[in-house]
C-alpha cells in the first residue's frame, strides 16, 4: 500500500496541492486523471520520492518495492537491452554483477565462497534464475524481437528505447507500479499487451493516461484531481464521467429544492414578522432559515477547445488513387507496392506494428518525401492539410502565436485570429507567447488551429492525439466523427479509431491488408484469424 497524508505541494503562491490524503491499496489499478497542468505527472513524482511535498508525506508499506516508468531515453545508452530491463529490480541486478565477478576471480578465496554463498541464496529468493526469460517475455510481449535483446540501448529507435523501460518498469513483479503514460509511442498491439498484463496484476497500479479505452480496460478505480484536491472514485473512467456528471445533478436538484423552501421562508418571514399571533412561527422559521445551507457546486476545471473542422469546397468522387508505392528508409524496406483508392465517404485508419511505415506514406501524399517506385494522384475537387507526426519544424521561430497562426488566417485581423485562439484555449496574453517555447500540447492545438483554418476537405492526421489531455482528445474526437471530409488517420487511442474510423488499412512487411469496416470488427477478425493459424499448425503438427 501507498498513501498520501496531508500531502501539500506549492508552487509559489500557488497551491498545487492542498492536505490530499488517498490511499492507494494492493489488488487495484487507480487512474490518476485530471485537467492539462492539473499535477498529474507531479503527483506521480511526489509519490516516488522524486519531488518533496511541501507538507505532509508518503508512506509505503515497509518492505515493497516501488517502481516507476522512467522517462529518460538516452540514461541507459551504454546498457544492453537484456540488462536495462533486469535494472527494474536494482537490488537483483546488483547480486549478478557481484556474483559474476566473484566467480571471474582467479583466486578465489574462501572469503569468496562464502559471499558468493550468501549471494546465491538472496538471488534465488528473488527469482533471479528466471530473470533474464522474465525479461526476454516482457521485451517479447511488447514487440522487441529476440534479436534485440543483447543490443547496446543507443542502437535502438526511440520507439524501442519506450517499449524497453516499459519492461524494465514492469519487471520483477513490483509491489507498486507507477505508470506516467504508459501508452505513448506504443503501437496498437503493444497497448493490447500491456492492458492483458495490468489486468492481471495482482499488486497496486497508479497510471497517468489520456487513452480513455485503456483506462476503462485496466482501472478499478480513478483518482480525479481537481481544484488541489483528489477524489476518488470506484469503477473505470466511464463509470467516473457518469457518477460525476449524477452526483453534480443531485447536488443541483438539492439546491434547487433548498431555493424553493428559502423562498417559502421568506415569504412566510416576511408576511407574518410583524403579526403579534404569528411571531413565534415567524422566529421559528428564521432559525429553520439560518440553518439551509446550499451546496457548493464548483464547475470543474477542465476546459474543451472548440474543434470543428468545415471545408470549403465539397469533395467530389475522385479522391485518391495510390499505385505501387515503395519506399526504403534507411536499408528498411517501409513500403512495398502499396496501391488502393479512396471513395469520397472514406475515414480511413492506419495501424500495423512499424508506425515509420505510416508516416513515410503520409509524407509522400503530403507532397515532403518522394516514392522510391510508384505514383499517386488527388482528385481535382480534392484540398488537402497535414498533421505530421513531429512537427518542431513548424516551430522555429520567434513569432508570437499570434503572428504565427496570422499567415495562415483567411482573414488578416488580429481581432479574427484571437477569437480563434480564444476558442482554442490560448486566452489573453497566451496569445503572445513565442511559438519556439511551446509545450507538445500547445504546438497540437495550434496545427488543429491551423488545418481548421485551411477549410481542407482532405485531411492526413499522422498521431494528432499524442500530447493532448484527455478534454483536447475528445473534442477533437467528436469534431472528427462529424468532418465531412476524407481522413486519413493513425493514432493508438483505441475508442478514437473505433468511433472515427469506418475502414482500416494494415501496412505489413507482405503488402497493404484494406478492410471497410470498425476497428473492432476488424480486431475480432484479426483474431479469429490467428486462432485458425494456431489450429491449422497444431493439426500439423499432430499430422
Amino acid at each position: 500500500m501507498i498513501s498520501a497524508n496531508n500531502v501539500t505541494l506549492r508552487i509559489g503562491k500557488r497551491a498545487l496541492f492542498e492536505d490530499v490524503n488517498i490511499k492507494f491499496t494492493e489488488g487495484n489499478c487507480y487512474g490518476l486523471i485530471g485537467a492539462n497542468g492539473a499535477g498529474k505527472s507531479t503527483f506521480l513524482k511526489i509519490l516516488s520520492g522524486v519531488i518533496e511535498p511541501s507538507k505532509g508525506d508518503i508512506a509505503i508499506t515497509p518492505g515493497q518495492r516501488l517502481s516507476v516508468l522512467e522517462q529518460d531515453h538516452y540514461k541507459y545508452d551504454d546498457y544492453q537491452v537484456l540488462d536495462t530491463v533486469i535494472l527494474g529490480n536494482k537490488r537483483l541486478y546488483e547480486i549478478m554483477k557481484e556474483k559474476d565477478a566473484i566467480y571471474a576471480k582467479e583466486d578465489f578465496t574462501d572469503e569468496d565462497g562464502v559471499r558468493a554463498s550468501e549471494l546465491e541464496g538472496e538471488f534465488a529468493d528473488l527469482n533471479g534464475w528466471e530473470a533474464e526469460s522474465d525479461a526476454a517475455t516482457l521485451l517479447n510481449g511488447l514487440g522487441i524481437d529476440t534479436d534485440l535483446h543483447y543490443a547496446y540501448m543507443r542502437e535502438l529507435d526511440g520507439g524501442q528505447k519506450v517499449k524497453v523501460l516499459l519492461a524494465k518498469a514492469l519487471f520483477g513483479n513490483p509491489d507498486i507500479l507507477l505508470l506516467d503514460e504508459p501508452t505513448n509511442h506504443l503501437d496498437l498491439d503493444a497497448i493490447a499487451w500491456l492492458e492483458e498484463f495490468l489486468i492481471n496484476f495482482n499488486n497496486t497500479v497508479i497510471v497517468v493516461s489520456h487513452d480513455r479505452y485503456f483506462l476503462n480496460k485496466v482501472c478499478t478505480h480513478i483518482a480525479d484531481i481537481d481544484y488541489a484536491k483528489i477524489q476518488l472514485y470506484s469503477g473505470n473512467y466511464d463509470f467516473w464521467y457518469e457518477s460525476s456528471q449524477l452526483m453534480i445533478k443531485q447536488m443541483k436538484e438539492a439546491n434547487k429544492k433548498k431555493e424553493e423552501k428559502i423562498k417559502e421562508l421568506q415569504e412566510f418571514i416576511q408576511r407574518f414578522s410583524a403579526n403579534a399571533s404569528k411571531s413565534k412561527q415567524a422566529t421559528s422559521r428564521k432559525r429553520a432559515l439560518e440553518k439551509i445551507q446550499l451546496d457548493e457546486i464548483r464547475p470543474s476545471s477542465r476546459k474543451y477547445p472548440y474543434i470543428d473542422f468545415k471545408p470549403n469546397r465539397e469533395i467530389g468522387n475522385e479522391v485518391l488513387h495510390v499505385e505501387g508505392i515503395s519506399k526504403t528508409i534507411d536499408g528498411v524496406k517501409l513500403l512495398d507496392n502499396i496501391s488502393f483508392t479512396l471513395g469520397h465517404d472514406d475515414k480511413v485508419a492506419f495501424v500495423g506494428p512499424n508506425v515509420n511505415a505510416t508516416t513515410a506514406l503520409f509524407k509522400i501524399l503530403a507532397g515532403e518525401m518522394e516514392p522510391d517506385e510508384g505514383s499517386y494522384k488527388w482528385g481535382v475537387t480534392t484540398t488537402q492539410t497535414y498533421f505530421p507526426k513531429d512537427n518542431t519544424a513548424e516551430f522555429t521561430s520567434e513569432d508570437s502565436i499570434v503572428d504565427w497562426l496570422m499567415q495562415y488566417s483567411p482573414e488578416k485581423d488580429v481581432t479574427f485570429v484571437r477569437g480563434f485562439l480564444g476558442r482554442m484555449l490560448f486566452s489573453g496574453d497566451d496569445g503572445l507567447k513565442k511559438v519556439n517555447v511551446l509545450s507538445g500540447g500547445e504546438r497540437v492545438r495550434c496545427m488543429l488551429s491551423k488545418m481548421m483554418m485551411s477549410g481542407a476537405n482532405t485531411m492526413l492526421m499522422d498521431e494528432p492525439t499524442n500530447h493532448l489531455d484527455m478534454e483536447s482528445i475528445t473534442a477533437l474526437n467528436n469534431s472528427l466523427i462529424k468532418y465531412p471530409g476524407v481522413l486519413l488517420f493513425t493514432s493508438q487511442d483505441h475508442q478514437f479509431v473505433q468511433t472515427v474510423a469506418n475502414r482500416i488499412m494494415e501496412l505489413t512487411p507482405g503488402g497493404l491488408i484494406d478492410k471497410q469496416c470498425t476497428y473492432d470488427e476488424y480486431l475480432e477478425n484479426d483474431e479469429m484469424a490467428r486462432k485458425r493459424q494456431i489450429l491449422n499448425m497444431e493439426a500439423e503438427a499432430d499430422d
